[in-house]
């Protein structure tokens, strides 16, 4: 059976009911799943995976500073081992996943962009292909203007239960592609 681990850092929750629906569809598609915060994922090693699946929300075009400090760290243990080459050369069977959730009171998807693409060059050094980015519109919690003021209109509510649904859909379909 293959294996897939989905690691994420959410701060008011959006974050995680993504990982947990991605986790239901992978395993509805087939993988054995391993669910993790990033801030309890210190000893795992993405190797003994064959889909590592990374979420956060961008703030301020980059992951939050526990995901990015969890990242540099893997990556600088990694070269250590020898494991980040030049040229990363792609390994096969090593798939990653990056989501990203964005409440855009600004510009919406291009504020999240960034640290999608930021967080899969992590995965693309490790040898690991980037097989999607997903980018999850979300509520800005704590913030009545920010959820209903900015480009993205009113995001109240989201991601909703029809965007969850769609979420483990999508999980289940890589999955089975994989």
């Amino acid at each position: 059976m293959k294996k897939a681990l989905i690691l994420y850092w959410s701060h008011s929750g959006n974050t995680e009911k993504v990982a947990v629906y991605l986790q239901k569809g992978l395993e509805e598609g087939g993988f054995q799943t391993t669910l993790l915060k990033v801030q309890e994922a210190a000893d795992i090693d993405f190797y003994d995976f064959d889909l590592v699946c990374i979420g956060a929300p961008s703030y301020s075009w980059h992951p939050p500073k526990p995901v990015d400090d969890y990242l540099k760290g893997k990556f600088n243990s990694y070269k250590k081992e020898g494991r980040v080459k030049v040229n990363a050369p792609a390994i096969p069977g090593k798939n990653a996943l990056i989501f990203c959730t964005y409440s855009g009171p600004h510009t919406g998807i291009r504020e999240a962009v960034p640290a999608g693409k930021y967080m899969g060059q992590f995965f693309e050094h490790f040898g690991f292909t980037v097989v999607d980015e997903w980018y999850i519109l979300s509520e800005f919690h704590g913030s009545e203007e920010n959820s209903t003021l900015g480009r993205m209109g009113n995001i109240k509510g989201l991601p909703s239960e029809e965007d969850l649904k769609r979420i483990k859909e999508s999980a289940r379909n890589l999955a089975q592609r994989l």
